[in-house]
């Protein structure tokens, strides 16, 4: 079939640099329109010059991020088992692996909506909203959690479903959708000439846009039945253990590395707000949107690569492999660099675009340089993770989490904040990440020592 003769030729023998951009340049774009959907929510609700609206939109950030433990336990684990299927031409794994993977991501979003409505008081005194700031928050969770949990998780898990199969653009294009008509929408619910709804309104067109982006991929494939390994049909669901244990290995770490990113980003929210300075919790949820532009390029180059660092893995193509990685980090550290650079000495006019108050500027700029300093090595890092993940070795994932919030980062938060009362806080992701890009490189190259032994075994068990 010309269909799979196109993936072979894309996983096996095109050029790593024209392979690379093929999946990478898709997905970076897609990282950047997403960089700026979440910022066009904090630019306009800033646009309002009421700190409370945006630390209401702060504040409910770590729920949010909690998608992401759905998405990666089904997003991440998926693709990566679907990958390494086609790795080995086992095309039936692929499409019931897609099925278990969408049914489970369905009925996960459906659980985590309920019980965030039905425990809503405690989950906002737990996210650190006091009187003032609690009414924005909730008006703000109402639309994207209550409502909009089912289509911003299924959004992403199907965009991680068609990118396995080397359907970078397509992936792209329906992420993309979504956020440009946030963007969109944005001003027109937020701001005092539209509909003036302040939070409120960042949170429904939010919801429209991951609405209208589950649409996309609905059209997608179906106008693609026949031709795309993604597999939403019910009947090829079904719970096949090898299937689920495979999805679980990687996914479960994943899943356990978001949820504690978000009880990271709590005690980080917490600390922030027993200073009891709306501006500096404002400041804190800025700089930290702005240091995502850097991430977001990283992040999107280290998922972009899965998919070739899966298949190659499962057909036992470790020489392919190390180049691919190779070529990818040599990219991304460089771009990331000099992006973090950037944030490092702009840090205060970059601050005052999204929220031209002089206290909130005070804050945010030295804010801005703590999280930026960090970026670099947590570039690495997300590479590193990226691999472990596309190879199935979730463990090693896991113990990165673990080290990097646990040990390293959680415990330094409080330190710094006690030697550095609130300016310290910016700056624990920086100590924890420095540590944990040298682990990186020491784990990867003895990892593709041993791969270089033992690929041909592993991929006989991978199918």
């Amino acid at each position: 079939m010309k269909n799979i003769a196109n993936k072979v030729e894309l996983f096996e023998t095109k050029p790593i640099p024209s392979a690379v951009a093929a999946l990478c340049i898709p997905t970076v774009l897609a990282s950047l329109v997403g960089i700026l959907y979440n910022l066009a929510d904090t630019f306009f609700v800033g646009a309002l010059k009421d700190p409370v609206q945006n630390a209401g939109v702060t504040l409910a950030a770590p729920v949010l991020l909690a998608f992401n433990a759905i998405t990666n336990l089904f997003g991440v684990g998926t693709s990566s088992k679907m990958s390494r299927a086609l790795g080995v031409k086992d095309y039936d794994t692929v499409y019931k692996s897609s099925a278990f993977g969408f049914y489970c991501t369905l009925v996960s979003g459906i659980l985590f909506a309920t019980l965030c409505t039905v425990l809503k008081n405690p989950l906002l005194n737990l996210l650190g909203a006091d009187e003032t700031t609690k009414s924005a928050t909730s008006d703000y969770l109402f639309w994207t959690v209550t409502l909009g949990t089912l289509p911003a998780v299924l959004n992403v898990t199907i965009a991680y479903f068609v990118r396995s199969e080397g359907a970078s653009l397509h992936a792209s294009i329906g992420t993309m959708s979504g956020c440009l008509l946030n963007i969109i929408l944005d001003p027109i619910f937020i701001l005092p000439w539209g509909f003036n709804m302040g939070a409120e309104g960042a949170g429904l067109a939010t919801f429209i846009s991951n609405t209208v982006a589950c649409l996309y991929f609905a059209v997608l494939l179906f106008v693609k039945r026949g031709k795309t390994f993604v597999c939403v049909n019910p009947r090829k669901f079904t719970f096949d253990k090898i299937i689920a244990k495979d999805i679980f290995i990687v996914g479960i770490p994943a899943s356990i590395q978001n949820l504690l990113n978000v009880t990271g980003m709590t005690i980080l929210n917490n600390f922030t707000a027993d200073f009891k300075i709306a501006a500096a919790t404002a400041a804190m949820g800025i700089s930290h949107k702005i240091a995502m532009v850097p991430l977001y390029v990283s992040n999107g180059l280290s998922q972009g690569i899965m998919p070739l660092i899966s298949y190659n893995y499962a057909s036992g193509n470790v020489d392919r492999m190390k180049k691919t990685l190779k070529f990818t980090v040599a990219i991304s550290m460089s771009i990331i660099t000099a992006l973090s650079l950037i944030l490092i000495i702009f840090s205060a006019p970059v601050t005052a675009l999204f929220l031209n108050d002089p206290e909130v500027i005070g804050y945010g700029k030295w804010f801005l340089r703590g999280q930026a300093l960090s970026l670099p090595f947590l570039c690495f890092d997300f590479i590193g993770v990226a691999v472990f993940q596309a190879c199935g070795m979730g463990g090693k994932s896991l113990i990165f989490a673990v080290l990097r919030k646990i040990v390293f980062e959680i415990p330094a938060l409080f330190v710094l904040n006690m030697l550095f009362p609130l300016y310290g806080l910016a700056y624990a992701q920086f100590v924890s990440e420095i540590i944990l890009a040298f682990a990186a490189l020491i784990v990867l190259i003895k990892t593709f020592k041993r791969l270089e032994k033992a690929v041909p075994d592993t991929a006989k068990n991978n199918q």
